[in-house]
C-alpha cells in the first residue's frame, strides 16, 4: 500500500542586515510568497531573520523594520537570500556577529544575493573562484575587495548552481522568478509574474545597463514590432518584417531594438520561442513535434537543440519534470548555470 509523500514547502530565509534597502528586502517575500502549485499550496515558506535576537533592523530609509527571527533561522534554510545592505562598509569585512550567523548555514544550502548582498557572500568565501554579479555601480568595488571572484558587471543575474547573484533593484525580481522557474517550471513563475505585474522572464545574460532604456518620446519604439512578433511566433519571422512594423530600415530597427532591450532581435525571438515551448510542454499534451511547430522552431530537432542550449535538458525531460499533474517538482539540476554574455 503506497503512502502519500508528505508535502513540505521549500524554506527560504532572508537575512536582513543593518543598512538594508527595503525594496530588495520585500522581493523574496513577494515572489516566493506568491508561488502556488496547481492545488493552491504554497511552494515556499519565507521567513526573515537578522544576526541578532528578534527586533528592529535599521534601513537606509527613515524607518526601521521589525525582524521576527534571530540567526538560528539560517540553520533551517533550504535557500538563504542576502538582499542589498550597507552592513560591510568600505572594507568589505564581516562583523563578528555576521560571521557567526553565516556559520549556521548548513552545507548544501542554496545561496543567493541581491545587489550589494554579493559582498556578504564574497566576504564569507562563498564566491571564491566563481562567477558573480552585482549592481553595475558596485562591481568595481566587489572586484577590488575580492579579487578571487570572477565579477561580471554586464548581466542581470548569474546562476552558478548552488550560488546565485543578481544586479540591483529590479534584477532581484528577475533572479527570484528565475529560481521559481528553475524549481517549478515556467507556468508557476509566469503566474507569479502576472500577479506581481512584472515581465515573466528577463534572461540573466541580458545587459544590466542599457544606455537608453526608455526611448526618447520623439523617437519611435520597437514595442509594436515585439507585440506583432509575439502574436505569430509559430510563423517564420524575418527581421525586415519586424522593422516594417515600425516603418524603419533594418539597420535602424536593429540598433533601436538593442538599445531598448539589451539584445538583438534574433536573440529576443529565440528566447520568446523557448518560453513558449516551455509553457506548451508543461500545460498541454501536444507532441514534441507539435510544440516545436507552435513555438516556431519548425522541427523537434531544432527545438531540442535550443532547449538543450538554454536549459540543459531535452523537451521530454523538461516535460517529465514540470508537468503540473506530476505534483510539486523538486529543484532541478543546474539550469542556465552561467549567464550568456550580452552582445556589445
Amino acid at each position: 500500500m503506497s503512502r502519500e509523500t508528505v508535502f513540505r514547502p521549500h524554506r527560504v530565509v532572508v537575512l536582513a542586515l543593518d543598512g538594508l534597502l527595503p525594496f530588495e528586502l520585500g522581493i523574496p517575500h513577494r515572489i516566493f510568497g506568491r508561488s502556488r502549485d496547481d492545488r493552491g499550496r504554497s511552494l515556499y515558506e519565507v521567513v526573515t531573520c537578522s544576526v541578532r535576537p528578534p527586533g528592529p533592523v535599521e534601513t537606509d530609509a527613515d524607518f526601521a523594520v521589525h525582524v521576527p527571527h534571530g540567526p538560528e533561522a539560517l540553520a533551517t534554510a533550504d535557500t538563504v537570500i542576502v538582499p542589498a545592505s550597507y552592513a560591510l562598509g568600505p572594507e568589505g569585512v564581516l562583523t563578528e556577529d555576521l560571521a557567526a550567523a553565516l556559520a549556521r548555514i548548513r552545507p548544501g544550502t542554496r545561496l543567493a544575493s541581491i545587489c550589494s548582498g554579493a559582498q556578504v557572500l564574497a566576504a564569507a568565501g562563498y564566491l571564491d573562484g566563481r562567477p558573480a554579479t552585482t549592481h553595475w555601480a558596485e562591481a568595481d568595488q566587489l572586484q577590488r575587495l575580492f579579487p578571487r571572484v570572477r565579477v561580471d558587471p554586464d548581466v542581470l543575474f548569474i546562476d552558478d548552481g548552488d550560488v546565485l547573484t543578481s544586479a540591483g533593484v529590479a534584477a532581484g525580481i528577475d533572479l527570484c522568478l528565475h529560481i521559481v522557474r528553475r524549481d517549478h517550471g515556467a507556468a508557476v513563475a509566469n503566474d507569479v509574474a502576472r500577479r506581481t505585474v512584472v515581465p515573466p522572464h528577463r534572461d540573466g545574460g541580458q545587459a544590466q545597463y542599457i544606455a537608453r532604456p526608455v526611448p526618447d518620446p520623439q523617437q519611435a519604439s520597437t514595442t509594436t514590432a515585439r507585440a506583432w512578433a509575439l502574436g505569430r511566433l509559430h510563423e517564420p519571422i524575418q527581421l525586415r518584417d519586424m522593422a516594417a512594423q515600425e516603418s524603419m530600415s533594418v539597420r535602424t530597427f536593429t540598433r533601436r531594438f538593442r538599445e531598448e532591450t539589451g539584445v538583438s532581435p534574433g536573440q529576443w525571438l529565440t528566447r520568446q520561442r523557448v518560453e513558449r515551448a516551455r509553457y506548451l510542454l508543461e500545460s498541454t499534451d501536444r507532441s514534441v513535434d507539435q510544440v516545436a511547430r507552435e513555438a516556431g522552431f519548425g522541427t523537434a530537432q531544432s527545438m531540442r537543440q535550443h532547449l538543450q542550449a538554454a536549459l540543459g535538458v531535452t523537451p521530454t525531460t523538461y516535460r517529465r519534470t514540470f508537468r503540473a499533474d506530476n505534483g510539486p517538482a523538486t529543484p532541478s539540476g543546474r539550469e542556465d548555470e552561467a549567464a550568456v554574455p550580452a552582445e556589445g
